[in-house]
């Protein structure tokens, strides 16, 4: 029975893996699709949410107490909330600009390259799309498939969420106005990943290395996603394909680390 258990859940772990392949196959293969998914990337998020939502609520029976013990449903309302921050980030703001997160983040990094004037924007449109894709939708979508057994992909899920927010507070402190974003950062990014970390914590106090390893890991992508466009959109020192491709590999890192399963962390 149990050898019959874990053939099903290897099998269905597959089909996951596949469909996984297959969507994302679909967002970054040029199949004619590209120049309107990076146009309108973030409206087919928007558009998700219910969905993933009915899904989730149509499909699972138990629930329970323990976050641990319903682990699929963390993730979801991780890549739901950041649907919703992308809406606000990138369609429309607090104050019903469009796209306003394309002009103020690339704003801010001509201000920290000394070159304010310059019509040369670091950060494309297709670097945005890929970006938020990878950094966001591929990480969402691996910890959900790799979240009842797996704890790291969440954890580092939630990491992007909280720095990500940490990051459009201390915009807003430091420019002392508000940037596209910022009201879902505070509003929902904040709460909901400072109560993740602590219920975990609560449950499995032996979990801490991987909350810390997953800030590390979240704090090391926004790196690599600024140090990126400078390199490549800016400098010009490697295509822009070559960073696109480390956004994807460092977005598939969480899988193989600290996999030991949630059981033994309960």
């Amino acid at each position: 029975m149990v050898k019959h258990l874990k053939r099903n859940h290897m099998y269905d772990s597959k089909k996951s893996l596949a469909a996984i392949f297959l969507l994302f196959f679909m967002l970054w293969a040029p199949l004619g699709q590209y120049n309107f998914l990076i146009e309108n990337w973030m409206k087919l998020g928007t558009y998700a949410v219910p969905l993933i939502l009915f899904l989730f609520f149509s499909f699972t029976q138990e629930r329970t107490d323990s976050i641990l013990a319903d682990m699929k449903l963390m993730p979801i309302l991780l890549l739901v909330a950041y649907l919703i921050h992308q809406f606000e980030e990138h369609w429309i703001d607090l104050f019903g600009n469009h796209y306003a997160f394309y002009n103020y983040f690339n704003a801010l990094l001509l201000g920290v390259l000394g070159s304010p004037d310059s019509n040369v924007m670091p950060a494309s449109a297709a670097a945005l799309f890929v970006i938020n894709t990878s950094l966001v939708w591929l990480v969402g979508i691996i910890a959900i498939w790799r979240s009842p057994n797996h704890l790291f992909p969440v954890l580092a899920m939630n990491g992007i969420v909280l720095v990500n927010a940490i990051s459009h507070i201390l915009s807003g402190i430091v420019n002392l106005s508000y940037n596209p974003g910022l009201l879902t950062a505070i509003s929902i990014f904040i709460p909901l990943a400072i109560a993740f970390y602590r219920e975990v914590l609560q449950i499995s106090p032996i979990a801490k290395p991987q909350i810390i390893a997953s800030l590390v890991w979240a704090i090391l992508a926004h790196v690599i996603l600024i140090a990126g466009l400078i390199v490549s959109n800016w400098f010009r020192l490697v295509p822009e394909s070559v960073y696109f491709a480390t956004l994807v590999a460092w977005s598939v890192l969480p899988v193989f680390l600290f996999v030991t399963p949630i059981q033994r962390l309960m």
